[in-house]
């Protein structure tokens, strides 16, 4: 990554990416919202695009596009079924904006109001904290609301994977990899 861009705020694990394929091929396009509890925790929510109403100061995580694979990088914008937006509210990424969610899947009961319920598998948050001249660089950027996604406003693609073999891959639990 070069020094000065920020890294991205946003990745998935493949089988996170390959559940948002067939979701998105039963409802259509599609969009996420990371929850801040009530109900189901802070559980991952997943809906067809435009029935959860983004606030104003909720912000976009990223885009997840499902046009890519593990390891690849894109080359224009997701569109349509292949976008897949990423919220959090305003609030709650005050207290994540430190970190890098990655978002998986594992086997489960996904909420009852989350498009996975009936799949037997659940979106599950995983998170890597940023280093300090991460969190730097992204302290530099602007990010975007509600209110300017509405006015147009879209993220340029990233210039880095978004899409890892596992969570492990994004988020490494010491001890668990040979050499930690």
């Amino acid at each position: 990554m070069d020094a000065a861009r920020a890294p991205a705020r946003l990745k998935a694990t493949a089988g996170a990416v390959e559940l948002l394929r067939r979701l998105g091929g039963t409802h259509g396009a599609l969009m996420m919202h990371q929850s801040g509890g009530c109900c189901d925790g802070s559980a991952p929510m997943c809906y067809p695009d435009g029935e959860f109403v983004v606030g104003d100061r909720d912000v976009l995580l990223g885009v997840l596009d499902l046009r890519l694979g593990v390891g690849e990088t894109p080359s224009t914008r997701p569109e349509g079924g292949d976008a897949v937006p990423v919220w959090i509210s305003g609030s709650q990424f005050e207290a994540w904006k430190h970190t890098q969610l990655v978002l998986d899947v594992v086997p489960g009961r996904g909420s009852g109001f989350s498009l996975e319920s009936p799949e037997g598998m659940r979106f599950l948050s995983r998170a890597r904290a940023f280093t300090p001249e991460e969190n730097a660089s992204l302290a530099a950027e602007e990010v975007i609301v509600g209110q300017q996604w509405e006015q147009g406003w879209r993220p340029a693609p990233s210039p880095e994977p978004q899409v890892v073999t596992e969570a492990v891959d994004a988020c490494p639990v010491p001890g668990t990899h040979p050499g930690n």
